[in-house]
């Protein structure tokens, strides 16, 4: 048998493709996408087409104002399925399938490029088992797969280009002589082009510029004194990429740390920046400040290996001059501290993906790889290190910094980690004692080909345990809210659905994409129905999944620290664990025993102590029903829902907030308009209404319950540039007629009684 016939890229690249594939297909059998933003993007690409343009102001998010698209992503991120769809179109492929399968063809494309990139700085074996590790790696795959659209996958696909050019640049060194140092256009280029696709765009160019300064460090240290230069022209490319970064964000829009985001403003007052003609603040502070650095330094190593030969007086000089380059930019840039936190604005949100990541986070994305991940530095032992290993540190060394910061990095930094562990598993092979025949025969295929189809097989159980939380529930509730309701009707929901209310009812959510504190805030009761009139609010959703949440939503009110949120609710949802002779719901150490009469007897147990609830509440069919029961001073309260057979234990202060109230027993000026008897619930807040109303040419603003006195009117470009003001008189009015003087393609009104806001709304004119 010849082993070794696998390892030829005519075999090796395939089966890796193949193995890719079917991960990253195995969620293309749902029905529904996965996670809450790619609904978010198929809905904005979805309206643009039908528009025939790019909108920039997107009326159906972030109710009641609009949502200003430049402000998010650049136009890459949703150009990109867009064209996907135009091209395979002819093949009968729906926008829908399109969408989904394009975060699987860039994840492919990645590892494809990465293998032949590993296979002309390495050798096959080393480029089969890194590509294996990353095709099957499930932190890779998650970001990947089908269904799942994510803006972090364009990165690495760019990284993975940049990787390829300076692989090539070494490779045909001894061919082309210092003509293959052009090679190195193709970082610049790739750097550049992946500011086009996602917000977050950034570590290409820390991976880049690291692996130029540890290019250099690893040159100098051996003594070869060849690739320092490339050190050099790769910090250049990753200038030149900064400058096309810069010049594309004018066009298709700015990264998150661009110009126009707030985030931005705070960064460049930490950093001393001012965004002149570089409108990006880590665009300008790598081209103002890490560039020059790095340069210096290489060109003081350029210098110094003319003079220092002693390989010991060589690795004083690093260590030197790298404590000096981490001193002055940490000395002269405090603000660099808070990066890790995204300078401080992540540092208290409850959201998963910005927490540190935990070794079961780290165990779910690399599986068996990340205990071979160490076995990399094995390279780098006497007589074996080669100067690639030391430019590849400029990928490993900032990606596990990334991924031990947050777990929303673990994707980033699979590629460092699938290097890693795809090396490591060879060296450690290598240095292993050698057998022949069998027995060597049995090492091989032990060690080679067990250990991956480990985590190959772990890959597939990952993927195979991802289900959507979209369901049947949410989309009938949605898709009849915007069957039912008002295209300028503003819709209140927990930010993790309001994705979906944007895609499926075409309504605008006030809470989408990141955690909204006033929203918690509303839940809990520590916010009215006044305040929801003033953001125009119209339909609130209350649904089961809120009750699952209700900790984080109370953790999300509590990051206002002037609303005097308790610590003491207390919420546990309790599934029915069995009906015969008693209703019982168990979770953890709770437990509810339910025997329904004429008066019903109902104990609650909490850690062995017993009790009785004081008012309980019992959902079937189509009514809520109020039994009757010796009723108990414990302050406990119960909602049993027969439909979905589930219960919900609650204390005082949690049964009195707007969630459990308007869930359970709604009143005034709430009215149920929609409810499946147990997991969506939609309410309108019945309120003075504007209803937009188009009439051939004529657009009408109606007034439901005419209480106002005054009607305010702002227009806007598609730009965002505000075009008109002006408040109207409009008491004892049921209809206004939009005036022609209104300019402006988006309109923003407001509604009033006086001073007091009764509604609020944004459309567009066309």
């Amino acid at each position: 048998m010849d082993f070794n016939k696998i390892f030829r890229p005519k075999i090796a690249l395939p089966m890796i493709t193949a193995v890719a594939l079917i991960l990253r297909l195995i969620p293309i059998r749902f029905r529904y996408l996965l996670g809450y933003d790619p609904y978010f993007h198929l809905a904005y690409i979805e309206e643009a087409l039908k528009a025939g343009k790019w909108l920039n102001f997107f009326t159906i998010a972030n109710g009641p104002w609009g949502f200003q698209m430049r402000t998010f992503h650049p136009l890459g991120l949703w150009a990109t399925p867009a064209y996907v769809y135009k091209l395979l179109k002819i093949f009968g492929l729906s926008l829908y399938n399109a969408f989904r399968i394009t975060p699987v063809i860039f994840g492919i494309l990645t590892i494809a490029v990465f293998y032949w990139a590993l296979l002309k700085l390495y050798d096959e074996k080393r480029a089969f088992f890194a590509s294996l590790f990353l095709a099957v790696s499930f932190g890779h795959v998650f970001r990947s797969m089908a269904g799942y659209y994510r803006g972090d996958n364009y990165m690495l696909f760019w990284y993975s280009i940049s990787l390829l050019g300076i692989a090539y640049a070494f490779s045909t060194r001894e061919r082309l002589g210092h003509k293959s140092l052009a090679f190195y256009a193709v970082p610049a280029l790739a750097s550049g082009l992946a500011a086009a696709f996602w917000q977050a765009y950034y570590p290409i160019f820390v991976f880049l510029l690291a692996s130029a300064v540890f290019l250099g460090v690893g040159d100098f240290l051996l003594g070869r004194d060849r690739y320092i230069l490339d050190g050099i022209l790769l910090t250049v490319s990753t200038a030149i990429g900064a400058l096309i970064a810069n010049y594309l964000g004018a066009r298709v829009g700015y990264g998150m740390l661009g110009y126009d985001r707030w985030l931005s403003k705070t960064v460049a007052e930490k950093l001393s920046l001012e965004l002149t003609t570089v409108r990006d603040a880590y665009l300008l502070f790598h081209l103002k400040y890490l560039v020059p650095l790095a340069l210096a330094g290489l060109l003081a190593l350029l210098a110094l290996s003319k003079f220092i030969r002693d390989k010991r007086l060589r690795t004083l000089t690093v260590l030197v001059f790298g404590a000096l380059a981490v001193y002055l930019l940490f000395a002269r840039f405090e603000g660099l501290k808070d990066l890790s936190t995204g300078f401080g604005i992540f540092n208290e949100w409850p959201i998963s993906e910005t927490r540190p990541s935990t070794f079961h986070d780290l165990w779910s994305a690399f599986a068996v790889g990340l205990f071979l991940a160490p076995l990399f530095f094995l390279r780098f032992r006497p007589g074996k290190v080669r100067v690639q290993d030391f430019m590849l540190l400029g990928l490993v060394l900032p990606s596990l910094y990334m991924i031990k910061t947050w777990t929303r990095f673990l994707f980033i930094g699979s590629m460092g980690v699938a290097l890693m562990a795809g090396i490591g598993l060879l060296e450690l092979y290598e240095i292993l004692p050698r057998f022949e025949g069998r027995k060597g025969l049995a090492v091989a295929l032990g060690l080679l080909l067990f250990v991956p189809a480990v985590d190959t097989a772990i890959g597939f159980e990952k993927v195979a345990a991802v289900e959507p939380f979209m369901n049947e529930h949410w989309e009938r509730a949605l898709t009849w809210l915007g069957e039912n309701s008002n295209e300028n009707d503003i819709v209140l929901a927990w930010w993790d659905y309001g994705t979906w209310v944007t895609y499926y009812a075409r309504r605008a959510p006030v809470a989408e994409l990141a955690p909204n504190t006033g929203v918690a805030l509303y839940y809990l009761g520590k916010r009215d129905e006044n305040w929801a009139m003033g953001l125009g609010v119209d339909y609130v959703i209350v649904s089961y999944y809120d009750f699952l949440k209700f900790g984080t939503i109370v953790d999300t009110a509590m990051m206002c620290s002037r609303c005097n949120v308790s610590e003491n609710y207390g919420l546990v949802v309790l599934p029915m664990v069995s009906s015969a002779g008693a209703l019982v719901f168990r979770n953890s150490g709770y437990t509810v025993v339910a025997r329904p009469g004429e008066k019903w007897d109902v104990k609650i147990s909490v850690s062995g102590h017993v009790f009785g609830p004081r008012e309980v509440y019992v959902e079937y069919g189509d009514k809520i029903i109020k039994p009757n029961i010796t009723p108990s001073e414990s302050g406990a309260y119960l909602y049993i829902n027969l439909n979905y057979n589930y219960a919900i234990l609650m204390n005082g202060e949690a049964f009195n907030t707007n969630l459990a109230r308007l869930f359970i027993k709604p009143d005034g000026p709430y009215e149920l308009v929609y409810s499946d008897g147990g997991i969506i619930k939609i309410l309108r807040l019945k309120h003075p209404n504007v209803v937009v109303e188009r009439r051939g040419g004529e657009t009408l603003l109606q007034f439901e319950n005419a209480t106002g006195t005054r009607l305010g009117i702002w227009g806007f470009l598609d730009n965002g540039t505000k075009v008109f003001e002006k408040w109207y008189n409009v008491e004892g009015l049921k209809e206004f007629e939009l005036p022609a003087e209104v300019n402006g393609t988006v309109i923003r009104y407001a509604y009033a009684e006086g001073e007091k806001i009764l509604d609020r709304g944004v459309f567009r004119r066309d």
